[in-house]
């Protein structure tokens, strides 16, 4: 899912809710031919294909009219704020797992635990570990994985194979002993690039490092050793000049041409790398990410929700049972290319390349970021002090302490 700008606050909108119009719930509408109306908001590409899903649900749902509403992401927050504040919106809201924590603290997400039993493809072991975090919060289930992404480690079998390393690096000493192996055979050029703009980035690292960022007890963890080492780790890329300190880079020009032999990214890189630089076909591969404690990834991708307001709640709920069918996850990837996040989906013949195999094996090992209304807050914050020491020079230990104190202050903590 992309990023939030510019968007309008939940607080803000919903401190004026009395004074917009629409209050009272979603309406029960019936189509023009007596049906039952469900309504369903789907963000960016996956909004714009759904329909080719709910034809088959109406088929198998004669009583049911499923109207879908294509959402571009960069207008969805700001539209589900006013959603909220209104009390009128959806039945179903495709939720990116980033906002889940905002929404469900808003109580505008619905609990579905008690449906569960009755529903038994919402059960969560059906569902990567990962991707089951992300729909909790308060210890109710707010929401169920629709589709899945996560990070695995993309490399260039050729290159990497002059250093020693032909099926790329597995630990984090074989990662940093084949970078630098890499620079010194290659004068000029880079081992792998780090997105230090992306809020998930250092996070993985200190997740391999055992890590928490945020404890149980919402008492962040940035200045503790496991979090500080991880961030010492990727300081020493910057310091070795084994990564590009800029972020202008065309990843895809420095792929082919040899300049950055590996970066971490998702699955949408691989069809991409096949248009743009076909000259290396056959010469590159995409692995797990390197172990340190653990060989943890992110997971993100989307859940979808039943919106509290919603006046069709158990039709709402059927549907996304009905998505979370084995065999329609498999339809859903045929059509938005979004991998499945039903664990048994992997077995369909298509899922066995071995890039998007990769994926497969790197989703059981995977975390969601904190589910903490404030984390957006503290990623940014822990963002400009990853910025402060790799490419401002300061001290790590005294940065992250000051990052600590700032997340404590934006928590709330005393």
């Amino acid at each position: 899912m992309k990023k939030k700008t510019g968007m309008v606050s939940l607080a803000t909108l919903l401190t004026f809710s009395l004074i917009l119009a629409g209050c009272g719930g979603s309406k029960d509408d019936a189509s023009s031919d007596g049906k039952k109306v469900l309504k369903v908001w789907a963000m960016g590409g996956e909004g714009k294909v759904l329909s080719q899903m709910t034809k088959i649900y109406e088929e198998k749902n004669p009583g049911i009219k499923v109207e879908v509403q294509a959402i571009p992401w960069d207008t969805a927050h700001d539209k589900l704020v006013t959603a909220v504040a209104s009390k009128s919106g959806p039945d179903v809201v495709q939720m990116g797992t980033t906002w889940v924590p905002e929404f469900a603290s808003a109580n505008a997400l619905l609990d579905l635990t008690s449906y569960i039993d009755k529903y038994p493809n919402l059960k969560a072991d059906n569902f990567f570990d990962g991707a089951v975090e992300t729909t909790k919060y308060d210890k109710k289930t707010v929401g169920i994985p629709w589709y899945v992404e996560t990070r695995a480690m993309y490399y260039r079998t050729d290159l990497l194979a002059s250093v020693g390393y032909p099926e790329g690096p597995k630990t984090w000493d074989e990662l940093k002993d084949a970078s630098e192996k890499y620079v010194a055979k290659n004068p000029g050029k880079f081992a792998m690039s780090i997105d230090a703009k992306d809020q998930v980035y250092t996070a993985l690292y200190a997740w391999q490092n055992g890590s928490d960022l945020i404890d149980s007890n919402r008492q962040p963890q940035f200045n503790k050793p496991e979090y500080v080492e991880a961030v010492n780790f990727l300081k020493d890329f910057y310091t070795k000049k084994l990564t590009p300190t800029g972020t202008d880079m065309d990843i895809f020009a420095a792929f082919k041409d040899g300049t950055i032999p590996m970066f971490i990214s998702g699955p949408w890189m691989i069809q991409s790398i096949k248009d743009k630089a076909p000259e290396i076909d056959g010469k590159w591969a995409v692995k797990e990410v390197p172990t340190k404690k653990t060989n943890t990834s992110s997971i993100g991708g989307a859940d979808l929700s039943v919106f509290s307001y919603s006046k069709n709640v158990d039709e709402a709920v059927k549907f996304i049972s009905f998505m979370s069918d084995k065999d329609n996850q498999v339809k859903w990837y045929d059509i938005s290319k979004a991998l499945p996040a039903v664990k048994t989906a992997w077995t369909d013949a298509k899922f066995k390349d071995p890039m998007i195999a990769a994926y497969g094996r790197q989703l059981e090992h995977t975390r969601s970021t904190p589910a903490i209304k404030e984390w957006e807050t503290i990623a940014q914050a822990a963002i400009a002090s990853f910025e402060q020491i790799t490419i401002g020079g300061a001290d790590t230990q005294t940065e992250l302490d000051k990052l600590n104190a700032k997340a404590n202050e934006i928590l709330g903590n005393k």
